[in-house]
């Protein structure tokens, strides 16, 4: 630990993780997990999770999966209960449970895409801190985040999912000062395009070898689950209700 006088102890704190069966999830789970941390994976795909966790515990840490869609708010408190009965304490929340949706021209967007997206990406969200702060609260330290997105800021083919993330980029400024006093941080992290199931199926090997960004590359899930854990750490001692740029580029 470096000499950071505000820092709390570094202790063996619990983690829910949902959406932590693969990709941006898993990635934070793991690095997580390398941190001396406890993990709940939450998420509907149960093989890929149930995986996470044996790989967890081969690190040397507990973990459990949770069966949980994050769109029906009495599962997600039950992943909640299920830290709290398997590790007594639950400290640091992230949230990477999303979809993108159907890409594709806003008006043949319907109700029911726009609702299913929302659903998962704004509701889930909600759900998640809703039920996980208190606890944190009670313990008197806590560390929250939430995976946003550049689409936030506009793009034609994407409706549903940009609104989704601009929803989850203004929750994160909402909360981000309600518990800080009580030792409750509420961040986000903006990733550019990372190299998981949601981004390398949309593109040609031509285009992922050759991006066009000022890096030329796209990001692993592991650069982008270095700053989470940092964001879910006793070593952010100030940073509260911010969403933090992994793009590889400015802007």
């Amino acid at each position: 630990m470096s000499n950071l006088r505000f820092a709390a102890p570094k202790e063996r704190r619990a983690a829910l993780v949902t959406g932590g069966a693969r990709g941006l999830g898993r990635a934070i789970a793991l690095r997580l997990a390398a941190e001396g941390r406890d993990v709940v994976i939450a998420d509907i795909l149960e093989d890929q999770g149930r995986q996470t966790a044996k790989d967890i515990v081969a690190l040397g840490q507990r973990a459990v999966f949770a069966f949980t869609d994050v769109t029906i708010e009495a599962e997600v408190r039950d992943a909640v209960d299920m830290a709290i009965n398997a590790f007594k304490r639950l400290d640091i929340l992230a949230c990477a449970a999303g979809i993108l949706g159907l890409e594709a021209p806003f008006l043949e967007q319907s109700s029911q895409q726009f609702s299913r997206v929302m659903a998962i990406n704004v509701n889930g969200v909600y759900h998640a801190h809703q039920a996980a702060i208190p606890h944190m609260l009670a313990g008197g330290w806590g560390r929250c985040v939430t995976i946003t997105s550049g689409a936030r800021n506009g793009t034609p083919t994407q409706v549903p999912y940009g609104v989704s993330k601009g929803a989850v980029f203004s929750f994160i400024n909402c909360l981000g000062n309600a518990y800080s006093s009580q030792g409750v941080f509420v961040n986000g992290v903006e990733p550019g395009r990372a190299l998981t199931d949601m981004v390398v199926p949309r593109f040609s090997a031509e285009h992922i070898a050759n991006p066009g960004n000022p890096l030329g590359r796209y990001s692993d899930a592991e650069e982008v689950a270095e700053v989470a854990e940092m964001l879910l750490s006793e070593r952010n001692t100030y940073t509260t209700g911010s969403v933090w740029s992994v793009k590889g580029a400015t802007g």
